[in-house]
């Protein structure tokens, strides 16, 4: 895919986005995060019955204007005793490191309008929930160009650690139904599923260890 029809799908993507009435981005957000929470618990407790690793460490996202808002299921992910994990930009090496964040966290401005935590405490995710601008139905994922989680996803696999990695994304952000030919850059990080208000693609995520050893 040429980088020119990567900025034009871009660029229509955040138009259709926009164009989402207040009130439905934030029905469409509750959706989401009460699916990602029953998923989340549902996980939890297959994995403490068969003995696995269970998932307890999540980085999430703050989100920027128009994106879906799962702060609210980070609060509660909290008060059930999850760990939860924002990022923060590391600009020389333009990847991400995952700090801790809690409800009175401060927040403070990073570059691109993202707000982060103040870094404090490293840690590393069993689950990754990612900001998808677009996406297809087989989980690849269209960012915003910068590829910061291209890069991070990239550099957690490398150092042999395999989070499950879940985009979050609007229903209207199929690039199929945008572009039929579509197809996913080289550097693009596949993604293990998407989850929409409506549905997940291709599946919900089942559960493995993230050891790569």
């Amino acid at each position: 895919m040429s980088q020119n029809n990567a900025d034009h799908l871009r660029t229509r993507l955040k138009q259709a986005r926009k164009a989402m009435p207040v009130a439905d981005r934030q029905r469409a957000s509750l959706l989401m995060r009460a699916r990602l929470f029953t998923w989340l618990a549902t996980t939890q407790t297959a994995c403490e019955q068969s003995g696995q690793h269970s998932p307890n460490i999540v980085a999430g996202f703050w989100p920027l204007a128009d994106e879906p808002d799962l702060v609210a299921l980070y609060r509660q992910w909290h008060d059930n005793g999850v760990v939860v994990a924002l990022p923060v930009m590391r600009k020389h090496e333009q990847s991400l490191e995952f700090h801790r964040w809690q409800p009175d966290a401060e927040m403070v401005s990073a570059g691109f309008g993202v707000l982060e935590p103040s870094p404090n405490e490293p840690l590393t995710p069993d689950v990754v929930l990612v900001p998808t601008l677009g996406f297809t139905p087989n989980a690849d994922r269209l960012g915003y160009g910068k590829g910061f989680y291209d890069r991070t996803l990239a550099e957690l696999t490398k150092n042999r650690h395999r989070p499950r990695t879940i985009g979050v994304a609007w229903d209207n952000a199929n690039l199929l139904d945008l572009d039929p030919d579509y197809q996913p850059a080289d550097h693009d990080h596949p993604l293990d599923a998407i989850i929409t208000p409506t549905t997940w693609y291709p599946k919900a995520p089942g559960w493995r260890d993230t050891s790569l050893g």
